[in-house]
């Protein structure tokens, strides 16, 4: 019986150490996103305070070498020719491409360019639009336009706060003098946040 029970309690004790521990680096490793998106989802909410709704629009123009057009549009040269030319960023997210006009449309967090090409000229025009800093964030924020990197990165530390909450209610079920005020906390701020989802929600 005795060594039964001293089983047990090493058991918790271990299980105990492996919670704190967890609960400990994985709080050192999701210290930076968690603060990131703590404070991007502020400046979502509130686009207004942070200039982030007021966009800052750019036109240019300029001619291709027509080589790069005819016959046949090259659309690998073309790309990199106005990256170049113009600093222009993000991923293409669009290329259509007629007989009479060439749709190309750049985007990134914060930022948009669409370019307007007419393959018998070779002239184009570009329209940017940035959104400034907190445009940007916002939209890391939300995994806009960011790339497959950053949509992983948004997955792990997704993990990581999810197993470093759940480790830390973990925790408080080994204080027993804590134990039933934790676990009511826990309860009553879960019933708040359902209250206020079902009050956003009617």
């Amino acid at each position: 019986m005795g060594d039964s029970l001293h089983a047990s309690i090493g058991r918790k004790f271990r299980l105990a150490g492996l919670f704190r521990w967890l609960h400990l680096y994985l709080s050192m490793l999701g210290f930076a996103a968690l603060l990131f998106f703590a404070w991007t989802g502020i400046t979502l909410n509130h686009p207004a305070w942070f200039g982030s709704t007021q966009a800052r629009f750019r036109e240019s123009d300029g001619q291709l070498e027509i080589q790069k057009i005819q016959p046949e549009i090259d659309r690998m040269e073309v790309v990199e020719s106005l990256r170049e030319k113009h600093s222009l960023r993000g991923r293409v997210t669009q290329f259509d491409s007629d007989s009479s006009e060439v749709t190309i449309v750049f985007k990134g967090p914060g930022y948009l360019a669409d370019v307007l090409l007419d393959p018998s000229s070779g002239h184009y025009t570009i329209s940017e639009s940035t959104y400034g800093t907190a445009g940007l964030l916002n939209d890391l924020h939300k995994g806009r336009d960011a790339g497959k990197a950053w949509s992983l990165l948004i997955d792990v530390s997704a993990i990581v706060m999810i197993t470093f909450s759940l480790t830390g209610f973990g925790l408080i079920l080994f204080l027993r003098k804590r134990r039933t005020r934790g676990v009511t906390v826990a309860l009553l701020g879960t019933l708040g946040l359902f209250f206020v989802c079902y009050w956003a929600s009617i």
